[in-house]
Protein backbone atom coordinates (compact mmCIF):
# COMPACT_ATOMS: atom_id res chain seq x y z
CA UNK A 1 0.00 0.00 0.00
CA UNK A 2 1.05 4.16 -0.43
CA UNK A 3 2.68 4.60 2.94
CA UNK A 4 0.96 7.40 4.84
CA UNK A 5 2.92 10.64 4.70
CA UNK A 6 4.42 10.62 8.46
CA UNK A 7 6.04 7.34 7.95
CA UNK A 8 7.90 8.21 4.56
CA UNK A 9 11.07 9.96 7.03
CA UNK A 10 11.17 6.48 8.12
CA UNK A 11 11.31 4.82 4.86
CA UNK A 12 14.06 7.38 3.59
CA UNK A 13 16.10 6.83 6.68
CA UNK A 14 15.72 2.73 5.96
CA UNK A 15 14.00 2.17 9.58
CA UNK A 16 11.01 1.23 7.17
CA UNK A 17 11.46 -1.08 4.12
CA UNK A 18 6.92 -1.40 3.24
CA UNK A 19 3.65 -0.40 4.45
CA UNK A 20 1.67 -3.71 4.71
CA UNK A 21 -1.77 -2.89 5.36
CA UNK A 22 -3.44 -0.65 8.21
CA UNK A 23 -3.79 -2.23 11.61
CA UNK A 24 -6.33 -0.19 13.45
CA UNK A 25 -6.99 3.27 14.21
CA UNK A 26 -7.96 4.59 17.43
CA UNK A 27 -8.43 7.41 19.89
CA UNK A 28 -4.99 8.45 19.51
CA UNK A 29 -3.26 7.27 16.56
CA UNK A 30 -3.15 5.04 13.78
CA UNK A 31 -1.41 1.44 13.65
CA UNK A 32 -0.15 -0.10 10.05
CA UNK A 33 1.65 -3.33 10.11
CA UNK A 34 5.09 -2.73 8.30
CA UNK A 35 8.06 -4.95 6.57
CA UNK A 36 11.47 -3.74 8.47
CA UNK A 37 13.80 -6.16 6.68
CA UNK A 38 12.47 -9.80 7.35
CA UNK A 39 10.81 -8.40 10.27
CA UNK A 40 6.80 -7.58 10.76
CA UNK A 41 6.33 -4.24 13.32
CA UNK A 42 4.13 -1.48 14.08
CA UNK A 43 3.97 1.66 13.00
CA UNK A 44 1.84 3.82 15.26
CA UNK A 45 1.13 6.95 13.90
CA UNK A 46 -0.11 9.75 16.27
CA UNK A 47 -3.22 11.98 15.10
CA UNK A 48 -2.75 15.65 15.48
CA UNK A 49 -4.39 17.00 18.77
CA UNK A 50 -7.06 18.63 16.48
CA UNK A 51 -8.15 14.98 15.13
CA UNK A 52 -7.57 13.28 18.03
CA UNK A 53 -11.06 12.22 20.13
CA UNK A 54 -8.71 11.35 23.43
CA UNK A 55 -8.39 14.68 25.51
CA UNK A 56 -4.68 15.10 27.17
CA UNK A 57 -6.63 15.90 30.15
CA UNK A 58 -5.02 18.01 33.43
CA UNK A 59 -5.15 15.20 35.27
CA UNK A 60 -3.25 13.23 32.80
CA UNK A 61 -0.57 16.08 32.45
CA UNK A 62 0.25 16.38 35.90
CA UNK A 63 3.35 15.57 37.21
CA UNK A 64 5.31 15.62 33.70
CA UNK A 65 8.25 16.73 33.40
CA UNK A 66 9.48 19.19 31.06
CA UNK A 67 12.97 20.14 29.60
CA UNK A 68 12.89 23.97 30.92
CA UNK A 69 11.04 26.85 32.50
CA UNK A 70 10.53 28.20 28.76
CA UNK A 71 8.80 25.03 27.24
CA UNK A 72 6.67 24.65 30.81
CA UNK A 73 5.59 28.54 30.51
CA UNK A 74 4.83 28.00 26.91
CA UNK A 75 2.57 24.90 27.87
CA UNK A 76 0.96 26.95 30.51
CA UNK A 77 -0.14 29.56 28.16
CA UNK A 78 -1.22 27.77 25.31
CA UNK A 79 1.18 29.34 22.49
CA UNK A 80 1.46 27.73 19.29
CA UNK A 81 5.03 26.41 20.36
CA UNK A 82 3.65 25.78 23.77
CA UNK A 83 1.09 23.29 22.18
CA UNK A 84 3.49 22.17 19.79
CA UNK A 85 5.54 21.19 23.05
CA UNK A 86 2.89 19.84 24.87
CA UNK A 87 2.13 17.60 21.82
CA UNK A 88 5.47 16.06 21.68
CA UNK A 89 5.63 15.86 25.99
CA UNK A 90 2.07 13.82 24.91
CA UNK A 91 3.84 11.37 22.50
CA UNK A 92 6.88 11.43 24.10
CA UNK A 93 5.04 9.93 27.32
CA UNK A 94 4.58 6.56 25.60
CA UNK A 95 7.82 6.03 23.98
CA UNK A 96 9.51 6.59 27.90
CA UNK A 97 6.83 4.97 29.92
CA UNK A 98 7.42 1.64 26.88
CA UNK A 99 11.42 1.47 27.26
CA UNK A 100 10.94 1.42 31.76
CA UNK A 101 8.26 -0.88 31.76
CA UNK A 102 10.17 -3.04 29.54
CA UNK A 103 13.25 -3.41 31.46
CA UNK A 104 10.74 -3.55 34.83
CA UNK A 105 9.69 -6.73 33.24
CA UNK A 106 5.74 -5.91 32.46
CA UNK A 107 4.96 -7.69 28.96
CA UNK A 108 4.52 -4.34 26.45
CA UNK A 109 5.24 -4.53 23.18
CA UNK A 110 9.23 -3.42 22.88
CA UNK A 111 9.90 -0.26 21.31
CA UNK A 112 12.46 0.20 18.67
CA UNK A 113 12.51 3.93 17.53
CA UNK A 114 10.52 7.05 17.07
CA UNK A 115 10.87 9.54 14.61
CA UNK A 116 8.26 12.91 13.81
CA UNK A 117 5.46 11.30 15.88
CA UNK A 118 5.99 7.36 14.67
CA UNK A 119 6.65 5.33 17.11
CA UNK A 120 7.88 1.91 15.80
CA UNK A 121 7.68 -1.35 17.63
CA UNK A 122 7.09 -4.78 17.94
CA UNK A 123 4.32 -6.78 16.67
CA UNK A 124 1.94 -8.44 18.85
CA UNK A 125 1.20 -11.77 17.15
CA UNK A 126 -0.93 -14.77 17.25
CA UNK A 127 0.24 -18.09 16.80
CA UNK A 128 -0.49 -17.66 12.97
CA UNK A 129 1.85 -14.62 12.70
CA UNK A 130 -1.35 -12.26 12.20
CA UNK A 131 -1.65 -9.85 15.07
CA UNK A 132 -2.92 -10.71 18.23
CA UNK A 133 -6.77 -9.96 19.10
CA UNK A 134 -7.65 -7.42 21.98
CA UNK A 135 -8.77 -9.09 24.83
CA UNK A 136 -12.81 -7.90 24.04
CA UNK A 137 -12.04 -10.13 21.14
CA UNK A 138 -11.75 -13.45 23.07
CA UNK A 139 -14.80 -15.24 24.80
CA UNK A 140 -12.88 -16.95 28.17
CA UNK A 141 -13.37 -20.02 30.24
CA UNK A 142 -14.24 -18.67 34.26
CA UNK A 143 -10.62 -20.69 34.85
CA UNK A 144 -8.88 -18.81 31.91
CA UNK A 145 -10.90 -15.60 33.26
CA UNK A 146 -8.85 -15.67 36.62
CA UNK A 147 -5.46 -17.00 35.08
CA UNK A 148 -5.62 -13.85 33.32
CA UNK A 149 -7.06 -11.64 36.07
CA UNK A 150 -4.01 -12.73 38.32
CA UNK A 151 -1.65 -11.77 35.39
CA UNK A 152 -2.73 -8.91 34.83
CA UNK A 153 -3.11 -7.53 38.60
CA UNK A 154 0.39 -8.59 38.70
CA UNK A 155 1.03 -6.51 35.84
CA UNK A 156 0.07 -3.60 37.55
CA UNK A 157 1.71 -4.19 40.45
CA UNK A 158 4.87 -4.24 38.51
CA UNK A 159 3.69 -0.85 36.98
CA UNK A 160 3.50 0.93 39.97
CA UNK A 161 6.79 -0.64 41.57
CA UNK A 162 8.27 0.69 38.08
CA UNK A 163 6.15 4.28 39.44
CA UNK A 164 3.57 4.50 36.82
CA UNK A 165 -0.19 3.93 36.86
CA UNK A 166 -1.55 3.23 33.07
CA UNK A 167 -4.19 5.50 33.30
CA UNK A 168 -6.67 4.14 30.22
CA UNK A 169 -6.19 0.22 31.10
CA UNK A 170 -9.60 -1.76 30.01
CA UNK A 171 -10.44 -4.71 27.61
CA UNK A 172 -9.24 -2.69 24.41
CA UNK A 173 -5.93 -2.15 25.21
CA UNK A 174 -4.98 -5.61 26.13
CA UNK A 175 -3.74 -8.16 23.22
CA UNK A 176 -3.25 -11.62 23.62
CA UNK A 177 -0.42 -13.64 22.01
CA UNK A 178 0.33 -17.33 22.51
CA UNK A 179 2.08 -16.69 26.43
CA UNK A 180 -0.84 -14.48 27.54
CA UNK A 181 -1.95 -10.61 27.79
CA UNK A 182 0.41 -8.07 26.32
CA UNK A 183 -0.39 -4.29 27.85
CA UNK A 184 -0.98 -1.53 24.91
CA UNK A 185 -1.12 2.25 24.54
CA UNK A 186 0.58 4.27 27.00
CA UNK A 187 0.63 8.09 26.27
CA UNK A 188 -1.90 8.61 28.76
CA UNK A 189 0.65 7.14 31.23
CA UNK A 190 1.03 8.89 34.82
CA UNK A 191 3.93 9.40 37.41
CA UNK A 192 2.39 7.44 40.96
CA UNK A 193 4.53 9.31 43.35
CA UNK A 194 4.19 13.20 40.63
CA UNK A 195 0.22 13.24 40.01
CA UNK A 196 -2.68 13.68 42.75
CA UNK A 197 -5.13 11.62 40.30
CA UNK A 198 -2.88 8.66 40.45
CA UNK A 199 -4.93 6.69 42.91
CA UNK A 200 -7.91 7.39 41.68
CA UNK A 201 -6.91 6.48 37.63
CA UNK A 202 -5.09 3.01 39.47
CA UNK A 203 -8.25 2.21 41.03
CA UNK A 204 -10.17 2.86 37.48
CA UNK A 205 -7.92 0.06 35.80
CA UNK A 206 -7.93 -2.50 37.96
CA UNK A 207 -11.81 -1.41 38.15
CA UNK A 208 -11.90 -2.31 34.87
CA UNK A 209 -10.17 -5.43 35.05
CA UNK A 210 -12.68 -7.02 37.61
CA UNK A 211 -15.68 -5.76 35.58
CA UNK A 212 -14.51 -7.48 32.45
CA UNK A 213 -13.03 -10.47 33.77
CA UNK A 214 -16.31 -10.65 36.54
CA UNK A 215 -18.57 -11.45 33.28
CA UNK A 216 -16.32 -14.28 33.07
CA UNK A 217 -15.52 -15.45 36.89
CA UNK A 218 -18.26 -13.04 38.89
CA UNK A 219 -16.43 -13.15 41.97
CA UNK A 220 -13.34 -10.94 40.56
CA UNK A 221 -16.55 -8.21 40.68
CA UNK A 222 -16.39 -7.61 44.35
CA UNK A 223 -12.35 -7.87 44.82
CA UNK A 224 -10.45 -4.55 45.98
CA UNK A 225 -7.09 -4.97 44.82
CA UNK A 226 -6.65 -1.59 44.16
CA UNK A 227 -6.14 0.08 47.39
CA UNK A 228 -4.61 -3.09 48.64
CA UNK A 229 -1.70 -2.49 46.28
CA UNK A 230 -1.88 1.40 47.08
CA UNK A 231 -1.58 1.08 50.77
CA UNK A 232 1.48 -1.41 50.52
CA UNK A 233 3.14 1.38 47.99
CA UNK A 234 2.28 4.25 49.98
CA UNK A 235 3.68 2.70 52.87
CA UNK A 236 7.24 1.57 50.89
CA UNK A 237 5.81 -2.32 50.98
CA UNK A 238 5.17 -3.09 47.82
CA UNK A 239 7.47 -5.10 45.22
CA UNK A 240 6.25 -7.59 42.27
CA UNK A 241 6.12 -10.40 44.48
CA UNK A 242 3.93 -9.04 47.56
CA UNK A 243 1.30 -11.26 48.48
CA UNK A 244 -2.03 -9.60 47.51
CA UNK A 245 -5.88 -10.86 48.72
CA UNK A 246 -8.04 -8.67 47.05
CA UNK A 247 -9.75 -7.83 50.44
CA UNK A 248 -8.82 -4.74 52.12
CA UNK A 249 -10.75 -3.55 55.33
CA UNK A 250 -11.11 0.70 55.45
CA UNK A 251 -9.17 1.86 58.36
CA UNK A 252 -11.57 3.06 60.88
CA UNK A 253 -11.55 6.99 60.97
CA UNK A 254 -9.86 8.45 64.57
CA UNK A 255 -12.39 9.57 66.54
CA UNK A 256 -12.68 13.33 66.96
CA UNK A 257 -12.79 13.95 70.66
CA UNK A 258 -13.74 17.24 70.73
CA UNK A 259 -16.63 16.85 69.17
CA UNK A 260 -17.50 13.83 71.19
CA UNK A 261 -17.13 15.82 74.40
CA UNK A 262 -19.46 18.97 72.80
CA UNK A 263 -21.76 16.57 71.93
CA UNK A 264 -21.76 15.35 75.94
CA UNK A 265 -21.58 18.23 77.21
CA UNK A 266 -24.40 19.42 75.03
CA UNK A 267 -26.70 16.42 75.97
CA UNK A 268 -26.04 17.30 79.82
CA UNK A 269 -27.34 20.78 79.34
CA UNK A 270 -30.40 19.70 77.31
CA UNK A 271 -31.10 17.10 79.80
CA UNK A 272 -30.71 19.39 82.93
CA UNK A 273 -33.12 22.06 80.91
CA UNK A 274 -36.00 19.39 80.77
CA UNK A 275 -35.39 18.63 84.61
CA UNK A 276 -35.87 22.21 85.30
CA UNK A 277 -38.72 22.44 83.44
CA UNK A 278 -40.30 19.31 84.40
CA UNK A 279 -39.70 20.28 88.14
CA UNK A 280 -41.65 23.65 87.10
CA UNK A 281 -44.54 21.51 86.05
CA UNK A 282 -44.95 19.42 88.78
CA UNK A 283 -45.13 22.62 91.48
CA UNK A 284 -47.31 25.09 89.81
CA UNK A 285 -47.86 26.87 93.42
CA UNK A 286 -44.27 27.11 94.32
CA UNK A 287 -42.37 29.39 93.40
CA UNK A 288 -39.57 28.21 91.57
CA UNK A 289 -36.42 29.82 90.99
CA UNK A 290 -35.57 30.28 86.80
CA UNK A 291 -32.88 28.82 85.69
CA UNK A 292 -29.74 29.58 85.27
CA UNK A 293 -28.87 31.92 82.36
CA UNK A 294 -26.71 29.16 80.66
CA UNK A 295 -29.60 27.05 80.57
CA UNK A 296 -32.06 29.83 79.07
Amino acid sequence: MKPPKRIEPLIEDGLIDEVLRPLMSGKEAAVYVVRCGNQLRCAKVYKEANKRSFRQAAEYQEGRKVRNSRQARAMAKGSKYGRKEQEDAWQNAEVAALFRLASAGVRVPKPYDFLDGVLLMEMIADDSGDAAPRLNDVVLDAEQAREYHDFLIRQIVLMLCAGLVHGDLSEFNVLLDPQGPVIIDLPQAVDAAGNNHAFSMLERDVGNMAAYFGQFAPELKHTRYAKEMWALYEEGKLHPLSPLTGIFDEPEEAADIDAVLREIEATLRDQERREAMRTAEDAPHREVEPPPPWMQ
